[in-house]
């Protein structure tokens, strides 16, 4: 390559790739379709997304019954509690039998059995336990499964505030 033909090629003009119109309504369809796609699903992203988000608090107690009014016999009480599911808010009404156990101490256990989740009664069969008509589950005062259930009734968190009985969640029996 001479010196002449190395000084022709560096005063030509650069050649730059223009955007033909096809290319530009491309870019611009695809960006205008991307914005306004993005308009409703944020609002689906965030209504997913944000209940994972909020902070968990700690299970609320509610008020059931006084305690003056407990018996070792086996009581059904209902209540209910305020829920969050989500962005569902709703006020649905629990029951918990409550009774006093041999030393006194007061204890709630859930009426849902185990086996299926049917609601159990007490001593229906006048044999002092909880019973399943169902499938013929049974249990002891203390939620022990005796019949059919494989685990025994759940317990409610329970606390004792001015003579009050208030009931938290639900947890695995401690009793049996």
């Amino acid at each position: 390559m001479s010196n002449h033909e190395h000084h022709d090629t560096a005063h030509q003009p650069v050649h730059r790739k223009e955007m033909t119109r096809r290319q530009f309504l491309a870019y611009t369809l695809g960006g205008t379709t991307a914005f306004l796609a993005a308009g409703p699903v944020l609002p689906m992203v965030r209504f997913a997304v944000d209940p994972i988000l909020t902070k968990k608090t700690e299970g609320t107690y509610v008020k059931v019954v006084e305690e003056s009014k407990i018996t070792s016999e086996p009581q059904e009480f209902k209540f209910q509690i305020h829920q969050v599911d989500g962005w569902y808010e709703s006020d649905p009404e629990l029951a918990a039998w409550i009774a006093k156990d041999d030393q006194g101490n007061i204890f709630a256990l859930s009426p849902i059995c185990k086996h299926l989740g049917c609601t159990i009664n007490w001593n229906t069969q006048k044999d002092n336990q909880y019973f399943c008509p169902c499938h013929e589950a049974k249990y002891t005062k203390e939620g022990k499964n005796l019949r059919v259930a494989p685990n025994p009734l759940d317990e409610y968190d329970l606390k004792l505030e001015n003579g009050f009985i208030y009931l938290g969640p639900v947890k695995p029996n401690t009793k049996v």
